[in-house]
């Protein structure tokens, strides 16, 4: 199985769509759009980030097939890590091997990331890639229609 970056084409995107679209992806994730199905606020969003010049945005391939994004985005020195991955992928190590190449492609330090605190494979995956638990929070999870604890985690140079 091969796992490779690459930019995002605009054929990329009815993909991510429907991926962000998975119920019971989108609980796992917590922290989501207001209204996911909401096709021109997800158009617009992902337009803005694609001509960002502060972005570094990614699809993400298993043998060739679109499978999620992997991004760093935000200011410097607060700079966030973010992905999704198809739920189909899901406990085969893709995430993993994904965000390494993209803290591969990325070498500024520190970044951060955030995860529902009881997301366990998100926290995994952040945990195998260097990145450690250094702060809890609480947020309003759109996906879950609540207030829930966060963890942010962080990766230091």
């Amino acid at each position: 199985m091969e796992v490779a970056l690459r930019e995002v084409h605009d054929s990329d995107l009815p993909v991510f769509f429907r991926q962000m679209n998975d119920p019971d992806s989108l609980r796992m994730a917590a922290f989501t759009a207001k209204d996911p199905a909401d096709r021109d606020a997800f158009d617009a969003h992902w337009s803005r980030i694609r001509s960002s010049p502060d972005v570094v945005l990614r699809t993400v391939l298993v043998d060739g097939d679109v499978v999620g994004s992997a991004s760093v985005y935000g200011d410097p020195g607060e700079r966030e890590v973010t992905y999704w991955i198809d739920r189909a992928y899901w406990g085969r190590g893709i995430a993993t091997r994904a965000l390494k190449a993209l803290l591969a492609e990325v070498p500024e330090r520190p970044l951060h990331a955030r995860a529902a605190a009881d997301n366990a494979g998100s926290r995994r995956v952040l945990e195998k890639c260097g990145f450690r638990v250094t702060a809890h929070d609480r947020g309003f999870a759109n996906a879950r229609g609540a207030e829930i604890d966060e963890l942010v985690l962080t990766l230091d140079g």
